[in-house]
């Protein structure tokens, strides 16, 4: 399990770029992670947006909260990765499981419900992807949630996107590719604001415990 980046094609470069490579074991939080709490924060952004204007009403499952967490998406990922030590690549493969469950389910990604699929597709990630894993009850922990309710939250998800776990190593690749594009993206949206000296202040403190839990 874990060999999806064990490839020897042009694709190793950017699996590079990600920290994604046994290279960057030590070195810091691997890139994938601010990427990812980009591109995920976008969505919610603008899911949000057309919600509101097309004054549509969401559907409410058991991802979704009364109320917003207070910790951000990227730091509740930063969190996830410094807790349950899972492989970088285990959070390319719960980008795409998220991708099959909102896809089959029609369920648009918001700050009700991002954090719930964010435990819950990297911790089937790392059962199927890693060797060593932990048990829902320390994940559930990591995650904010209690052990019950992330046993719910895993049958969902599993029935919502069928059971299918395999991730092929184009399917892999093409998704590595969307992340790299996120990061130019970005980068382009980042100059004109610091030449502006525009600065993003964050109001969300990080929760230096391991028991936090998510809004109900």
């Amino acid at each position: 399990m874990g060999t999806l980046v064990e490839t020897d094609d042009i694709s190793s470069d950017i699996y590079l770029s990600l920290g994604l490579t046994e290279l960057d074991k030590g070195v810091g939080a691997p890139r994938v992670l601010s990427l990812l709490s980009s591109l995920l924060e976008r969505s919610v952004q603008k899911n949000e947006m057309l919600l509101e204007t097309k004054h549509i009403e969401d559907v409410v499952t058991v991802f979704h909260g009364l109320r917003a967490p207070t910790l951000s998406v990227r730091k509740y990922i930063d969190r996830i990765c410094k807790y349950s030590a899972c492989s970088p690549s285990c959070f390319v493969v719960a980008h795409i499981y998220m991708d099959r469950f909102l896809h089959h389910t029609e369920i648009k990604l918001t700050s009700l419900n991002v954090h719930r699929l964010l435990i819950t597709s990297i911790m089937l990630a790392a059962k199927f992807m890693d060797d060593a894993f932990f048990n829902n009850a320390y994940y559930a922990k990591v995650g904010g949630v209690s052990t019950s309710e992330l046993n719910r939250l895993e049958m969902s998800f599993l029935f919502g996107i069928d059971f299918r776990l395999q991730v092929s190593v184009d399917t892999f690749g093409s998704y590595c590719l969307q992340l790299e594009k996120e990061g130019s993206e970005t980068l382009q949206i980042e100059r004109p604001m610091q030449a502006c000296r525009i600065k993003e202040s964050w109001s969300n403190k990080e929760d230096p415990s391991c028991a936090s839990t998510i809004a109900r």
